[in-house]
């Protein structure tokens, strides 16, 4: 018996010593696990603060740039050599489009050949699901049928207000989705979840149609026809994108250009009017507002619902007494520069901000209250400002444009109106979607792998009659259902450190300087701390620059960066000879700038651009900027890049001679594992 009592006591014991070992090692499996998500989500959140950092940087320079972009239309552009005149006429306004579509009736052919949708108006739900159905297989519509439908939609848009009110005691619930930006999965799919609009499933889309995806001219075609059959149920707001400015650079003229070659300066010059005419917001119930950006301490709804919406049709160009104060700010500081770093920085508009008032910051006094200037503000307020969790109402210096609001100001303009919730949109965000301000501000982002894809969420809000808001998430997957989490974030993060690569070359001559003023004695190595102060000095862009270090620098066994290996594995795409760095390096920089530029002097979209026009736009564009080039290094760089001798530049070439070429891309494959 004794020996059965022990026997069972030391089968206790080593059960006892198993479960303990088997619990460390569960807790040891926890820790690990737990240790490579927390690694996960941090690579992936540096990753998309890189992206979010550059794009903001990047509308900040197209915001800095707009004095000349003006300049550039008034002086380079003929739109005598357009079929619609959008000047002024006296042909009466209801008469105008069906003037305008006269014009094309009689000039544009429909051929036997064209297997794609006839579209007979008034539309019907049978027309839209022919225009689905075609683009779901690749299908364009045809340009007569395009130009008609813009003429309609216009039609349409001149007879709503400013500020659209909507009320859910129609319908069960309301559909709010945001920014789209040319990618059509994502639109399908929000159909396919929620449904088609409908007098009994109504929709508001919250502006950005356009731009970045490759799909944006069908997705306005789609909107356009579903808010010709239900004009009472499907409703749109104006984004920061509804701007044929913007459009010059984010890719939506290009995709026009190139999907209808014989008809795209038509299409582009009625789609200018049009994106005018679109309303800026939009009110449930009298107590939600849905407006694209955000608001701004003098946003002033009464206003807004009061002015002429179609006069600004790009914020781009703001009114000529703001334009003229630019030129004073801008004029001061290159005559008062102390030295060539710092000219660098104003040149590339990282100094200046046009604030909500209409200044450009630094500015020091304010600009008259005239009518125009107080237009222009308070739409640059509501399509390009983003909330913030501290009070106040500051100038957006990421973006360049419009402003920072806090929670003090959303409820003075609760308070004043009356409201209870603000859907805005404008905004990345991971989860498709954030709330702020104690669930006052809703920000909706509707556009998926945005990005990269993997890179996020999009969704939508589903009002009910109680304005109580649900979201439904949504991803369109290609690739990504066959990656793990750690592959995903391996792809994203190895996407967002080649775009800060190429930031970091371009702004190679004035990092090397920023370096240089850290090391007195030259020996090419500066402490960690240095490194991110120079980095940040120099490309503002707000990163956590110890944390990226080991990505973008190597570190020698003293703990000191050896900074030039920033620019080790990077390189120009095609050597030019004889052309100084510094042009070169310019030329890199300013592609995007310079795209916009050409495809302004490119009348004719033919990708060709005279030596003589690249000269003197080129002169005009460095002048601006203040920066020195000496004509004999054009000279040498104009040459060398008419291939053919013919006096023309092919622009392609042009562009893809100045891009930036990583050199190991191809040898090593990011790590994924760490």
């Amino acid at each position: 018996m004794g020996s059965i009592i022990g026997t069972m006591g030391c089968s206790s014991s080593v059960a006892e010593r198993r479960s303990e070992k088997v619990i460390r090692a569960a807790v040891l499996i926890q820790n690990w696990y737990r240790f490579t998500m927390a690694r996960i989500e941090m690579r992936r959140r540096y990753s998309l603060s890189i992206f979010q950092s550059i794009e903001y940087a990047d509308e900040q320079d197209q915001l800095q740039l707009s004095n000349f972009f003006t300049f550039m239309l008034d002086h380079c552009t003929h739109p005598e050599s357009a079929e619609i005149e959008l000047k002024p006429s006296s042909v009466p306004a209801e008469n105008q489009d069906k003037r305008d579509w006269w014009k094309f009736e009689k000039k544009i052919d429909v051929p036997d050949s064209y297997y794609g949708p006839r579209l007979s108006f008034p539309l019907t739900v049978k027309d839209a699901s022919a225009l689905l159905h075609a683009f779901r297989n690749e299908q364009l519509l045809h340009a007569r049928y395009v130009l008609q439908l813009l003429c309609e939609t216009r039609r349409v848009l001149k007879e709503m207000p400013n500020i659209t009110h909507l009320s859910t005691s129609y319908s069960k619930e309301i559909t709010v989705c945001g920014d789209l930006h040319g990618n059509l999965d994502d639109l399908l799919l929000i159909f396919y979840k929620n449904g088609l609009p409908s007098e009994q499933n109504r929709y508001v889309f919250n502006g950005d149609f356009v731009d970045r995806g490759k799909n944006s001219m069908e997705i306005l075609i789609i909107l356009f026809a579903f808010l010709l059959i239900y004009p009472n149920d499907l409703h749109l707001n104006r984004g920061n994108h509804e701007d044929y400015i913007m459009n010059l650079r984010y890719g939506f003229t290009k995709e026009v250009s190139r999907k209808y070659k014989d008809h795209g300066e038509q299409i582009l010059c009625l789609l200018r009017d049009v994106f005018s005419w679109l309303p800026l917001a939009t009110i449930i119930d009298s107590k939600v507002l849905i407006l694209h950006g955000g608001i701004s301490d003098t946003t002033d709804l009464d206003f807004l619902n009061a002015l002429e919406r179609n006069k600004l049709k790009s914020l781009m160009r703001p009114p000529k007494s703001v334009r003229d104060r630019q030129d004073q700010v801008k004029e001061r500081i290159l005559t008062t520069r102390p030295s060539k770093h710092t000219a660098n920085q104003n040149a590339a508009g990282k100094t200046q901000h046009i604030s909500s008032s209409g200044s450009t910051e630094p500015s020091g006094s304010n600009l008259p209250p005239d009518l125009a200037l107080k237009e222009w503000k308070q739409i640059l307020d509501i399509l390009w400002s983003d909330p913030r969790s501290q009070n106040g109402c500051t100038p957006n210096k990421c973006r360049g444009g419009g402003c920072y609001f806090g929670p003090d100001v959303t409820a003075k303009l609760f308070e004043r109106y009356n409201l209870k919730m603000l859907i805005r949109s404008h905004e990345f965000k991971p989860e498709g979607y954030e709330i702020s301000h104690n669930g006052k501000v809703i920000t909706i982002f509707s556009a998926s792998n945005y990005y990269e894809e993997g890179s996020n969420r999009g969704a939508y809000i589903k009002l009910n009659p109680e304005l109580v808001p649900r979201f439904v998430q949504y991803r369109v997957s290609k690739h990504t259902c066959r990656q793990n989490l750690r592959e995903r974030v391996g792809t994203i993060e190895s996407s967002a450190l080649k775009s800060l690569r190429e930031k970091i070359y371009a702004h190679r001559s004035e990092l090397t300087s920023a370096f240089a003023q850290y090391d007195p004695n030259g020996t090419g190595r500066i402490s960690v701390n240095d490194w991110a102060a120079a980095m940040e000095s120099v490309l503002q862009l707000e990163l956590p620059w110890r944390m990226l270090r080991p990505q973008l620098a190597q570190m020698n066994p003293d703990g000191e960066v050896d900074f030039m290996s920033c620019f080790y594995d990077l390189k120009i795409g095609q050597p030019i000879k004889e052309v100084q760095p510094a042009l070169v390096e310019t030329l890199c920089r300013y592609r995007k700038d310079l795209e916009i530029i050409f495809n302004i002097i490119d009348k004719d979209h033919s990708g060709l651009i005279s030596l003589e026009e690249f000269v003197q736009t080129w002169k005009l564009f460095t002048s601006h900027l203040g920066i020195d080039v000496y004509d004999e290094a054009l000279d040498k760089l104009v040459l060398s890049i008419d291939h053919n001798k013919d006096g023309y530049i092919d622009f392609s070439e042009f562009l893809e001679a100045f891009h930036v070429v990583h050199r190991l891309e191809n040898l090593q494959k990011p790590d994924i594992t760490s």
